[in-house]
């Protein structure tokens, strides 16, 4: 039951990032930190505001961008 919760708000995270004309794969927060190293100012806010609302995960953003790298969100069998 918590796994399907926890797909479920990844599914969600990944949509909100999609309709924000990002890549429909990656989830608002990976994407911050991403743009966030590109020096990209509002980026910057906004993964400084998801770190602090995650504030029981401290650099938030930073790990979602390397789960994805890793491909952590897919099954094991799929991930390369």
């Amino acid at each position: 039951m918590k796994r399907w919760l926890i797909n479920l708000l990844i599914a969600a995270d990944q949509l909100l990032n999609a309709l924000l004309r990002g890549q429909p794969d990656e989830t608002l927060s990976s994407r911050a930190h991403r743009m966030r190293v590109k020096g990209h100012r509002w980026w910057g806010w906004t993964a400084a505001a998801i770190d602090l609302f995650f504030f029981f995960d401290p650099h938030h953003c930073e790990r979602a961008h390397l789960s994805e790298l890793r491909r952590m969100q897919l099954p094991p069998s799929l991930r390369t």
